[in-house]
């Protein structure tokens, strides 16, 4: 396109022609040097026994994949790092949301990396959308001072639908850690109320966030979440909110005496604490070595190891049947076709249920039956 200004009558004057757009992706960019090359088993077991955190990731990541394909892989990793595993102090924290969980974990944290030395290693659990399905994985800004320094290693893991305040697979995620060389292992649940066991079956300490003014004693004493913590700590003990953080310990206190005495034989401790200005973070892990102290010699550390190992082995064996179920192909089929009929009332929910598992037995007979090598019609 000529411009007027450069004709005859406006001597002196130039305009050049612009150039073309040009490309924002670099012309000389190879994009298979970028491509992260596979680790096979054999060197995912030796990166993570070496303590390598960017292939012990790797390894988490393999390990919560919900392909199908990734499954075998990420047992064979589990079961070559499981005779590493097993060293260390495993401690659940839990609390209603806003009690401050990942600021007092920072807390921790740092504190006992400078008095004990050692490796921390944080597993956060982040709560997943019912509408998006996704997760925001922000627990780690809320960590300044623990993810900038070398001997801590922090996960946010989604929760992906699953209960009881942690992910599916948080308990092979702690081995991963424990053979990488973690000997203290937290692991953040979600906000949660009055219910959750599936993390008190990992860990061999559960400590219970709570906050002033939350309830008197009648709240106090409702079963659920209260009578599995091993240890109450009351968080935000600073300025004006002192004595009402030393009345709710008070009542707190009063309140555990309406529970029956743990299997442990230890009566949880009641503390206050500041994870904001750090004040009675000392106290706090003198009572949690005090419980490991107190648990090994009595002997129930081991004992309740062995339970959380024979009750994993059946949330695993309940897994496999459910993704068993709805990964065989003749099940996907007629799980619409059931669907169909409970919407258009011709059939009952429990007996379209009913019908589906009846299917799948029988295709599990004629699977066992059939012999060797004849594929399935």
């Amino acid at each position: 396109m000529e411009h007027p200004e450069n004709s005859s009558e406006y001597k002196g004057l130039q305009v050049n022609s612009g150039v073309e757009q040009q490309s924002i992706i670099n012309p000389y960019l190879r994009r298979g040097r970028f491509r992260r090359r596979e680790l096979s088993v054999a060197e995912m077991v030796e990166g993570i026994l070496r303590g390598n955190i960017t292939v012990l990731s790797q390894a988490v990541t393999l390990v919560e994949s919900v392909n199908p394909d990734h499954y075998a892989r990420a047992q064979e990793v589990i079961d070559k790092c499981l005779p590493y595993s097993g060293n260390s102090l495993r401690i659940g924290i839990s609390g209603v949301p806003g009690a401050g969980k990942s600021t007092s974990i920072d807390e921790f944290g740092i504190h006992v990396l400078d008095r004990f030395k050692g490796k921390l290693a944080v597993l956060a659990i982040d709560p997943s959308s019912e509408r998006s399905k996704g997760s925001i994985l922000g627990d780690k800004t809320r960590m300044e001072k623990l993810s900038q320094h070398p001997d801590a290693f922090i996960r946010p893991s989604p929760t992906a639908g699953s209960l009881g305040g942690v992910a599916r697979k948080t308990r092979e995620t702690i081995i991963l850690c424990e053979a990488a060389g973690f000997d203290k292992i937290f692991v953040e649940t979600v906000g949660v109320g009055q219910s959750e066991t599936a993390c008190h079956s990992m860990v061999d300490f559960f400590l219970l966030i709570q906050l002033a003014g939350t309830g008197d004693e009648l709240q106090g004493i409702k079963r659920g979440i209260m009578e599995i913590a091993d240890g109450i700590v009351i968080n935000k003990c600073d300025g004006n909110n002192v004595d009402k953080c030393q009345m709710a310990a008070t009542n707190f206190r009063n309140a555990l005496h309406f529970f029956p005495m743990p299997d442990s034989g230890w009566l949880p401790k009641v503390l206050c604490y500041s994870g904001f200005y750090g004040t009675g973070v000392k106290e706090v892990w003198d009572m949690i070595y005090q419980y490991f102290d107190f648990v090994r010699a009595n002997g129930y550390f081991n004992y309740r190891r062995n339970e959380q190992a024979k009750y994993w082995m059946y949330e695993s064996i309940n897994e496999h049947l459910r993704n068993s179920f709805y990964n065989n192909p003749v099940i996907e089929r007629l799980i619409p076709q059931a669907e169909q009929e409970v919407l258009g009332g011709t059939k009952t929910s429990f007996a379209a249920a009913a019908d589906l598992l009846g299917h799948y037995f029988k295709l599990m007979e004629n699977s066992s039956a059939r012999p060797s090598g004849e594929k399935a019609e």
